[in-house]
């Protein structure tokens, strides 16, 4: 396996952690209205530990499939932006669990505001990534086929992203969970692929 598919596949693993913890938090969590109440709130706690480490698996995930998905591009199709949008992305995701969100009935604190700004980060910038690497797609015949779907489907989660984002009647945690699980069906699949599709080696022009 080349240092592409094993980026791929460690970033999909770490994936897949983040989806895991995150699935068995909210079973092991009754106390928590999953609903209502969002994601921050399972990284304190009991099982914060589980879910935190999950987040973790996640952001590095991030940073290496972004790496796995501009080597595995010919040279023309190859763009940093949607990489460095990746790796700030995942990096964002580790700071919120640096950073504790701030909890109701107590004043705001200043790691609190932190943990915001790093979780909008986070979502922004993975929505924007995808979008640019689906479009860097349309320029690798490897990957040419994919770009219509891969596209349109990032395309929606960036809209869902703002639409949460400004719809503040919406239910927290079941909103931003909803569109959790859409953005990682984008990654995963395309994580995926990366580990089954033909990767640039160097010949082609």
């Amino acid at each position: 396996m080349n240092a592409t598919r094993s980026a791929a596949a460690i970033a999909l693993a770490g994936m897949l952690v983040f989806l895991a913890t995150g699935i068995a938090a909210q079973c092991l969590r009754p106390d928590l209205d999953w609903v209502r109440v969002p994601n921050s709130f399972y990284l304190i706690g009991p099982w914060g530990g589980m879910v935190r480490t999950g987040y973790y698996a996640m952001a590095f995930a991030l940073a290496l499939f972004g790496a796995s998905a501009y080597s595995a591009l010919m040279p023309a199709a190859r763009s940093g932006a949607p990489l460095l949008l990746f790796v700030v992305a995942g990096a964002a995701l580790a700071l919120t669990v640096l950073a504790t969100t701030d909890t109701p009935g107590r004043p705001p604190t200043l790691h609190g505001y932190v943990h915001g700004m790093a979780a909008q980060t986070a979502f922004l910038c993975t929505a924007t990534a995808m979008l640019l690497q689906a479009w860097r797609w349309r320029g690798d015949p490897h990957w040419r086929r994919w770009f219509r779907s891969a596209f349109a489907y990032a395309a929606l989660c960036f809209v869902l992203l703002w639409v949460q984002a400004f719809w503040r009647t919406l239910p927290r945690g079941l909103s931003q969970k909803m569109l959790i699980l859409l953005i990682l069906g984008w990654l995963i699949a395309a994580a995926w692929r990366l580990l089954r599709s033909p990767h640039y080696d160097g010949t082609d022009a």
